[in-house]
């Protein structure tokens, strides 16, 4: 079967996360230990639309392994959820020689991977490279450890400000509809509470939670908030109703926003990154397609993308017992 991979595709698509670089340093390089051709797509499934490609070889990817973002760019291709926009891609892969593809993402990114691989019989491998972390078959994706510790870092200097004037901080950080970034944050940061979008606990338990706190002797708290949580209409809704019904906090509100993308991949991502770019080149030598690679238990595995692709995202219960405990 290695004799049929002649020249490797990669590209990123979706938000962009710390790491990817790294990830696609590793594929490159892997091409290049294997004497395979590699080429880069720009902009994701755009570039692969309009033909933007760009050959890599092992001094192309030089000094990329500590950059964060993706020097590849990375773009949301709505032609390429149509079967024309499909057409165009596979016609230029088919005149530039390239015979197989990785692609590096989340779940959209695997959605137009498994449509495409399954449309022309396209050896397709993916990566998980999202700070949500919400990709089955992978215990981390790459870049989710980094925006975990951007996020505590940037709670820490809040909680400075939080226990100096006596004020509650609501901070919001991303996650969609997956709380891992908001929990593991939380418990790290030693936030107060924890909103995420996996546990609806509801106004009234916040306001006695934070009447506890209060109680206790507390006079400052952090809580965290899943941008996806449904307790308010926004944080800003949530920030209100506290002010209204909880007197002797001062409330204040801050959203993380796109911060949390940025920065230099952290050892842990661009450890992930390197693993899994050289085993997708690796998975498609031994003619797997379709696939993502991840790492489970400290062991890589292969996930269709079928099952890759979340479903209800699964949070884990005993960091929420933990939490609970940690935040009397």
């Amino acid at each position: 079967m290695i004799d049929q991979i002649k020249k490797v595709g990669v590209l990123t698509s979706g938000g962009d996360a710390p790491g990817m670089n790294a990830a696609i340093r590793a594929v490159v390089r892997c091409c290049a230990y294997h004497n395979i051709e590699c080429v880069g797509i720009y902009r994701g499934y755009e570039g692969l639309i309009d033909g933007d490609f760009i050959p890599l070889g092992a001094r192309s990817v030089k000094n990329m392994i500590n950059r964060g973002g993706t020097f590849l760019k990375s773009a949301r291709s709505k032609e390429f959820k149509t079967k024309e926009g499909r057409a165009k891609a596979y016609k230029n892969l088919k005149k530039a020689g390239v015979d197989s593809m990785i692609v590096i993402g989340g779940d959209g990114t695997f959605r137009g991977a498994l449509e495409f691989g399954k449309e022309y019989q396209f050896p397709i491998v993916g990566i998980p490279g999202t700070i949500d972390n919400d990709i089955n078959g992978t215990d981390y994706t790459i870049g989710y450890d980094t925006a975990l510790n951007t996020v505590i870092e940037a709670i820490d200097k809040i909680r400075d400000t939080a226990h100096s004037h006596n004020r509650l901080f609501l901070v919001e950080v991303m996650g969609r509809d997956a709380g891992d970034i908001a929990l593991s944050a939380g418990v790290g940061a030693g936030a107060e509470a924890i909103l995420i979008p996996e546990q609806n606990i509801g106004r009234e338990h916040l306001m006695e939670s934070l009447r506890r706190s209060k109680q206790s002797g507390k006079s400052s708290s952090i809580i965290v908030v899943s941008e996806g949580d449904q307790i308010g209409k926004n944080i800003f809704n949530v920030a209100k109703y506290i002010e209204n019904n909880l007197k002797g906090y001062e409330v204040r509100v801050t959203v993380l926003g796109h911060i949390q993308r940025g920065g230099s991949p952290s050892g842990r991502d661009r450890i992930l990154a390197s693993r899994l770019g050289v085993n997708a080149v690796d998975a498609l030598l031994r003619g797997e397609k379709n696939v993502m690679v991840g790492q489970k238990l400290n062991k890589v595995v292969t996930v269709p993308f079928s099952e890759s692709i979340k479903g209800e995202n699964e949070i884990d219960m005993e960091l929420i017992r933990i939490a609970k405990i940690t935040s009397i």
